[in-house]
């Protein structure tokens, strides 16, 4: 069953109706155009090592990346951990991670090739994010995209966060485009809710952050692209 939706017909199926162009793409941040996992762990293995707790390897924090700092430190902490604990943690866990934002992270492979693709076919794209502003505008500022984004909505931005469709809405308004002229990629259950929310196409993004346990074919987006090539092929064909 698709996502909770203002409507029973799919975003994708409005915008074939009204022969409506794809006009803008948005991106989730983490785990959909880049990969933030390595320097995220850095930051929580810093914090565990300075309060005695055993570290983490890279692959058993991979899957909760796109969750969130919170999500990251529960993990390193045990499934017991007091939420006290963990918002005591909080600002030294993003003071370390500020430190050392762009160390090892990097575009998935093909990320840039798709954003010089939009742009010959004159789409625009977006960023939408729960990652603060403090640490989102200063990423995107570093990483070698061949663009900037039309618009970059973050998770301290407005009351709302995904899965709310507003931080989506936002993001369109700011570039002047419809949802319905517009698709949402991410790795994240809560990227595809906030997108149909919002009344946009949606691609779930397997190259993510997605763990083992879970089934994005169930999320109820429009289609699924295994790495930024093929979502790339689904977007030229529904572009004009």
């Amino acid at each position: 069953m698709p996502p909770a939706s203002t409507s029973t017909t799919s975003p994708t199926a409005r915008r074939r109706a009204e022969a409506a162009p794809l006009e803008a793409v948005l991106f989730d941040l983490d785990g959909t155009l880049a990969d933030t996992a390595a320097d995220l762990t850095g930051a929580l293995n810093a914090v565990l090592a300075e309060i005695g707790r055993p570290t983490l390897e890279l692959e058993r924090t991979r899957p909760f990346t796109s969750r969130g700092a919170r999500a990251l430190l529960r993990l390193g902490l045990g499934a017991q951990a007091d939420a006290g604990r963990i918002e005591a943690l909080m600002p030294r866990f993003l003071e370390l991670y500020g430190a050392r934002l762009c160390e090892e992270t990097c575009l998935y492979p093909g990320i840039d090739v798709l954003i010089a693709e939009l742009a010959v076919l004159n789409i625009r794209w977006g960023v939408v994010t729960n990652k603060p502003r403090p640490y989102t505008v200063p990423l995107i500022e570093r990483l070698p995209l061949p663009s900037a984004p039309s618009s970059i909505v973050c998770g301290d931005d407005f009351a709302e966060k995904k899965p709310h469709p507003a931080p989506v809405r936002h993001a369109l308004a700011a570039i002047g485009v419809p949802p319905w002229s517009a698709l949402f990629a991410g790795d994240d259950r809560r990227d595809i809710m906030a997108g149909w929310r919002a009344g946009t196409a949606t691609v779930v993004a397997l190259w993510g952050y997605i763990d083992a346990g879970e089934a994005p074919a169930s999320w109820g987006a429009d289609a699924v692209a295994e790495d930024p090539w093929q979502l790339g092929r689904l977007i030229a064909a529904t572009a004009g």
